[in-house]
Order: structure tokens, then sequence, then C-alpha cells
């Protein structure tokens, strides 16, 4: 049996290799290997890993490799209950839809002719059913025979594997993936994002084992927009010295796992971002996710905002302007192009641009005169031209886009294609992989640049969301910027606080705190507020852990502009709550241990100090949930059904959290028995904080499922 680089195993057996789980790209594992990729595949019980965001069922790419490829049909053998789950998830890659209807999607009152996706897609489906693809078959409780060879499923998950009654593998219950990834150009400071710019994380295809597959980053007004990216993002950012929350949305241009299984992680990694893309493209994602999980359409809908696109509309996103179109390709795909500034800048995604084709396809009834017309020429007209190539028909053959003139060709970069077949001899440019590759396009300057960067950083933070605008202009005149050099004391404990301060850049290490280690601030976190508000010596040394960029605002002018306002309760709040116990409890739970520096500080906001004596129930079975507990210290026990008394432990969450989000009653009684102290949370502001901070929802529904 092996392990799998990417996660799951590999059994070797007479009838082949048989695979036990796929995760996203393990087909970049086994394409290469002796025997080749397997042909069979059984999947665990669940389809979804939460702690990584990552399927456990990505039987997309192992097909068409075998399918294309290999000339094979595969089976997978998944649990009776998930067959047609798993059939539904495969369908909306492979096929789409099975109904398209985008008239809405577009004004009507403008008169641009509407695509026939449908056709298009019926185009290149060339007849293919699933079918013709793969078999999804149940695990007989009985086991799987395969000639010589049999599977047993374990009474508790897990599989024996025997050939001719020989005991050849025992597959554990649990199937991990494994977050791998090449990590490019990386830099030594923390990342600070450009006015305009553009990361690639990935130039190359889902087939490539040596090489990242494509995805990139938008830095339109010093904030990022991830366009389709790949798996495993989330943790090559934090490696590439980037803070997730400069990164606030994700364009989604389509399904195939290649470009959607880094969007779900994203949407998991920390507060809510915003995806754009159209209703149909959504419809597929949701349905997609929503099978992989099994968590209903409506919750996962909660867990970001939606931000549906029309095709003939334009959106300011972060100071760009951005029109989208639906690309040719296999299901719903959209492309876009925007302008920022004196730039414009177009992304063809997967998309058939090959001229012959498309006219092939017009002369066919599949595409209109007009959408044939606008493929011909508009992409060619904007400034930068971000264009993917691959295999014909479903991508467009890098040899047409190396015959267009040269000057168009010194525009255009090229995704989605291994190094090894980009042309030797062309003008076009290849993707450069990595952080430290990060292209800046010049652009012209902006008079107010200055200002929109500061009233932008505040308005990211929570509590300064809630000041007036009649206080903008005081934020304006007494914010000054500095800087400070790693290793530098921006703060010392015990002198007296003259100053309040937000992090722009870099990150800073809060030292002298007791029990308390790693605890780190980053962009768009704020300290210094408690010296200031309650009129007490610093707490707490504050140093520069990477050279900082901080925006200062002295004592007097700080309590001027939060004074009389709603900003100037919740400073108060957060001074008097936020410490080293809080923090050190919080780290002790299971679920919330992983929440980053900024989420704790959010959750810090809510708590309520407060202790029972004696013995008192203070969550009945039954009855609504009001309130959820952290433990500190002290003797409580729940009991989940029955006269089992079960102790909790410091750190631990007290509270039925599926009923909260079901707004049902609690289905589990806690008491307290000879005095406790807890934190204790209004159900309602749990309940908010977890839909801010889908990653941790996420984690705690599946425990509870």
């Amino acid at each position: 049996m092996i392990s799998l680089p990417r996660g799951g195993y590999l059994v070797e057996t007479s009838e082949g290799h048989l695979q036990f789980g796929s995760p996203p790209e393990t087909i970049k594992d086994t394409m290469l290997l002796p025997g080749g990729t397997p042909s069979v595949f059984i999947l665990p019980y669940d389809h979804f890993d939460p702690g990584t965001g990552m399927s456990l069922a990505e039987i997309e790419f192992p097909t068409y490799f075998n399918f294309f490829i290999n000339k094979k049909k595969i089976e997978v053998y998944v649990h009776p209950q998930h067959v047609e789950k798993l059939y539904k998830v495969f369908r909306e890659a492979f096929l789409g839809p099975e109904t398209v209807d985008i008239s809405s999607e577009y004004d009507k009152t403008e008169g641009l002719p509407v695509p026939e996706l449908m056709a298009e897609m019926k185009y290149f489906r060339s007849g293919l059913n699933i079918e013709d693809l793969l078999d999804i078959k149940p695990i007989d409780e009985k086991g799987i025979k395969r000639g010589k060879v049999e599977v047993f499923p374990v009474k508790g998950g897990g599989f024996k594997v025997f050939e001719s009654g020989k005991l050849l593998a025992e597959v554990p219950s649990e199937i991990k993936p494994q977050v791998h990834y090449d990590l490019g150009k990386t830099l030594n400071e923390p990342f600070i994002p450009p006015d305009f710019g553009i990361t690639c994380l990935g130039p190359s295809h889902g087939f490539d084992p040596k090489q990242n597959t494509s995805g990139f980053i938008l830095w339109v007004g010093k904030v990022g927009i991830m366009v389709d990216p790949p798996v495993n993002i989330t943790s090559w950012l934090k490696d590439s010295n980037v803070n997730p929350k400069l990164i606030d949305s994700v364009i989604l241009t389509h399904c195939h796992s290649d470009h959607d299984a880094g969007t779900f992680q994203k949407i998991l990694e920390e507060t809510k971002i915003k995806i754009y893309t159209t209703p149909t493209i959504m419809k597929s994602f949701l349905a997609k996710y929503s099978e992989l999980t099994r968590i209903p359409e409506r919750t996962l809908m909660g867990m970001f905002d939606f931000s549906p696109v029309k095709l003939d509309t334009e959106y300011d996103i972060h100071g760009g302007f951005f029109n989208f179109f639906y690309s040719i390709h296999s299901i719903p795909t959209i492309g876009f192009y925007f302008l920022y500034r004196d730039k414009t800048f177009l992304y063809s995604s997967d998309h058939q641009a090959d001229p012959e084709k498309l006219k092939e396809m017009h002369e066919k009834g599949v595409i209109s005169k007009e959408r044939l017309d606008f493929f011909l020429h508009v992409p060619w007209e904007m400034d930068i031209i971000y264009h993917e190539a691959g295999i014909p028909p479903l991508h467009t053959p890098v040899s047409f886009l190396n015959t267009l003139p040269k000057e168009l060709q010194k525009k255009i970069t090229v995704y989605h294609i291994a190094e090894k077949d980009f042309p030797e001899k062309t003008d076009l440019k290849l993707a450069r992989f990595g952080i430290g590759n990060t292209y800046y396009p010049e652009i012209e300057k902006h008079k107010l640049e200055e200002a929109y960067r500061i009233l932008d950083v505040f308005s990211r933070i929570d509590l300064f969301s809630e000041l007036p605008f009649r206080k903008s202009k005081n934020l304006l005149l007494n914010v000054k910027e500095e800087k400070f050099l790693r290793g530098e004391y921006i703060i010392r404990k015990d002198t007296p606080g003259d100053k309040f301060y937000v992090i722009v850049s870099g990150n800073v290490e809060i030292g002298g705190l007791d029990s308390v280690e790693d605890k780190v601030y980053g962009t768009y976190e704020y300290f210094g507020e408690a010296s200031l508000v309650l009129g007490t010596p610093r707490k707490a040394d504050v140093i520069a852990a990477t050279n900082v960029t901080a925006y200062s605002i002295e004592k007097k002018a700080f309590l001027r502009l939060i004074n009389d306002t709603p900003v100037e309760k919740l400073i108060r709040r957060i001074a008097e709550t936020r410490s080293g116990a809080t923090w050190k409890i919080i780290k002790k739970n299971k679920y919330l241990k992983e929440l980053s520096s900024s989420q704790i500080t959010q959750l810090e906001l809510l708590l309520d100090h407060t202790h029972i004596k004696g013995e008192r129930v203070i969550i009945r079975r039954g009855e609504k949930i009001n309130n959820i507990y952290i433990l500190i210290d002290g003797n409580v026990e729940k009991n989940l059904d029955g006269d089992n008394w079960i102790k909790c432990e410091s750190g631990e969450l007290l509270g039925d959290i599926s009923g909260l989000h079901k707004a049902g009653p609690s289905q589990i009684e806690y008491r307290v028995r000879g005095g406790a102290e807890l934190y204790r949370i209004r159900a309602k502001d749990f309940s908010s904080f977890l839909n801010d901070n889908p990653g941790l929802l996420m984690s705690i529904l599946f425990n509870y499922r």
C-alpha cells in the first residue's frame, strides 16, 4: 500500500492499482507511476474534509485522463447512499446543468444577443454521456470482487484488501488530503499589494505533475481578487508571506475541479468573501459542494456573499470597471475584461479561440454572427491579455496564438499550459509563477490616493465600519504613517499610552503577557487602544516581527475621533476584554484554536466574564438556546442523553451549536456543580460570529452532523 503525496492510498494488485480516496490532483501523483493511473476508485464514506476544505472524491480528472488518454472507462465504488450524489457532482463538471436559461442574465433593454449555451455545450459534448466515461457503483457490504482480488468494508470505516485469500492491505478509515504545492519565487518580507498588479498562482493545467494548476490574483486598488484559485492556494499564500485579508473576493469562471476547488477553500479561510459569477455557474457550484459536503445549499450560500453578474453590465470592483462574457467552452464559463485607470485587461478563461473552429461553429448554427464577431475582434483590443491555451477542441491551441501578429503577441501572457508545450520561438509570454514574480504594469497616478488608502484601511476594521462619515475628515487630518524595522519596539510595557496603531503591512508580536506565546497581529489589525481609553500603562510590549508600516493616531486626537460614536463603546469593551487570559482559553478549544488573531479579537468583543456559584442548570434540554459558554475553570457537566453526565474541560465550548444553527431547542443539557468561571456569549451574537467565519462554522457543522 502506497500513501499518495496528495492524500489517499494506492494498493497494487493483479487486477491493477486500486485507489482509495481521491483528493484533488492525485492524478499528478499516479500518472507517472509504473502501473499508471488507476481505473478503479473506492471512496470513503465522507467525500469532504472540513479541515482542509478539500474533496475526497475528485474523480473528474482521473476520469478524463483514463477516457481521453488511456481509452479506458473507470469504475468508482461508493457507499450506496451516495451513488446518486456523486453522479450529480460529476454531471455538473462534465456536462454542466441539465437545463440552462441565461436570458435573465442579460439586460434585454440593451438588445444584445443571448448565447445559446445549451447548443454550445452539446457541440462540445459530441454525444457523450456520463455512462460512456465511468460507472459509479455501490459498495456491497459483502465486498467488492475483481478476479482474485476482494475488498471488504470494515465496520467503522476503512477497508481490507485480499488477493487469493491473502491479506494485501488494510486501508485506514480516515483519508486525509495532504497540502502539496510548489512555492515558486517568494519574498522575505510580507507582501505589500500594489495599486495594480497580477500574481500568478499557477501557470499550468491539471495533468501537469511538475507545476501548479492555473489561477491568478488581480491586485486592484491594493486589494486582491482571486481568479479561479487552484487547490491549496490558501496555504500557498500564507507560506508566500501574503496576509489572507488582503484578498476579499473571487471571480469564479466555471465549475471544473481545477478551477473551483481553491474557491471553496478560500470561502472557509477566515471572514466572508465575495464571489462574482453568474447565477447559472453559482447553481452548479452549490450543487457540487452541497453533495460533497452534505450540507444544504442554503447553508453553503450563507458562507459567502454572492454578487451575481449580468453579461452586459459594468461592475465597479475596487475601482476597476469590469465587464463579463460567456466564453466558448463545454460547460457555462465566463471571461471578463476591465478598465483600471488608463489600462485595459482581458482574461479569456477556458475558451476555444481558434478562428477556424469558431467559424465552423457559426456555420453549423451553434453560435450567432454577433458572438463570432465579438471573439474575433474584441479580445485583441485590450492592453494586457491573459489567455488560456490547451488541447483542442475545448481549449485554444497555443499554435494559433503563436500565429498572431508580433505586436499582439507581446501583449499576451499564456496560462493553462505546461512549460514543455510552450513554443521556443515566440513573442508570447508564459505566466511566471510565484509571489516574487508579481507583474506590476505602469498606471497613471491618482491625486487622492493617500486619502483613499487611509479610508480603505480603516473601513476594513470591524470597529471603524461604524464610524460616522462626518468623522472621516478628522480621521484624515490626524492619521500619520509610521515605519518600523524588524525587531524594533513599537510599544514598551508599563509606559504611558500615547498612540493608537493600525497595521497597514507587516506583522507585530505581542510580548510580556502571561501565559501567551506566538501572539501575532497582521494587516488590518490594531493595538494600543487599552491604555488610551482606560488611562492605564501599556500592558505589553509590541515588537515589529517583520518590517512594519502602520497608521498611528495620537491619544487626544483618537479620543476625540471616537467620542460620541458607536466606536467608543466597542473600543472600550475590547480594551477591557482583550488580554492574555482570553487568548489562552480560546486557544484551548479544539474548534477555536485555529482562529486567526483577527478572528479572536472579534470573538473577544462578544465575551462576558461571569462566575456562577453552587449548582445550576445553565442550558436546559428542550428549551431555547439563549447563551453559549466557554469554560474557564470549575466543574461543569453535560448530558447528551439519559443519565450519563460528562465532565467538561477548560476551554470547551458549552452549547448545542447544531441546535443554535438550526434555530431549534437545545438537545444537550449543561449544569454547573460547585461553581464555575465562564465566558458567556449571547446565542444570537455567536450565531452571527459563525456566519461571518464560515471555516469555523463548517468545522462545527461536520462535528454535529
